[in-house]
């Protein structure tokens, strides 16, 4: 069950229509980071929209992809042929909890799962259940992951859910991942945040940056975006003031 679509930078993406698909927290992650000719690592890759998007905007030079289900890991394949970019895009089917690289990346970065096993209601197809919730690892787990594969000095990116921003940040310092910047997503000025937005570097000092809160819609009914929000569409980047 697969459909191709077009999406943001004129990619197409073919997207597995009983798991999870293209949204709007793989895009707001793919503006946020900031990183130019960056060699960058993804832990979850899906679809591998968040690493193509990175790559035609040129903050990623080459990436690889790490992806535990098979099924996505050669879907991931397929979309960077697709889009001309299997020179530059590598996919692995690993397990992030056990991969190990000769490589030292720039940058990693994630989506990764946000709810525990056994939390909310068991979705019936698998595929969707596993990318949703911490089966093949933690936040802990993925943070771990992201310390042993980033050079010193490297940068984590990730969005995540803002009732677990504690577990996150938590596993962030037990991994010498230290916090930079934060920055508090919501749907409507009326609407409690929806996702978090977050930037660790590997040994860095204690310092963060809490930006002001990123606002998609001008409006109760969702018709219109803030001028912020259509920014980060035009351009695949976040406006001055979400950077460091």
């Amino acid at each position: 069950m697969e459909r191709c679509d077009f999406v943001n930078d004129s990619l197409r993406l073919i997207q597995d229509t009983d798991g999870l698909t293209f949204g709007t927290d793989a895009l707001l992650l793919a503006g946020y980071i900031s990183t130019m000719g960056a060699y960058g690592c993804e832990l979850g890759g899906g679809s591998g929209i968040i690493s193509m998007l990175l790559l035609t905007r040129g903050k990623l030079s080459r990436a690889l992809s790490l992806e535990v289900q098979e099924s996505y890991a050669e879907l991931i394949v397929k979309n960077a042929k697709l889009n001309g970019l299997s020179d530059r895009l590598t996919t692995v089917c690993a397990d992030i909890r056990e991969y190990k690289s000769k490589d030292e990346f720039d940058i990693v970065f994630s989506n990764p799962p946000y709810m525990k096993t056994g939390a909310g209601k068991e979705n019936g197809e698998l595929k969707k259940y596993v990318a949703r919730h911490e089966v093949k690892g933690d936040i802990t787990d993925f943070c771990k992951a992201a310390k042993r594969l980033l050079k010193y000095g490297g940068a984590f990116a990730a969005v995540y859910r803002p009732d677990r921003l504690c577990d996150l940040i938590c596993a962030m310092r037990e991994s010498s991942l230290e916090p930079k910047r934060i920055t508090f997503v919501h749907a409507d000025t009326e609407s409690e945040s929806s996702m978090v937005l977050i930037e660790a570097k590997l040994g860095g000092k204690s310092g963060m940056q809490l930006t002001r809160p990123l606002i998609i819609y001008k409006d109760k009914g969702h018709t219109e975006y803030t001028d912020d929000m259509k920014f980060i569409m035009e351009n695949g980047a976040f406006p001055k003031g979400y950077k460091r």
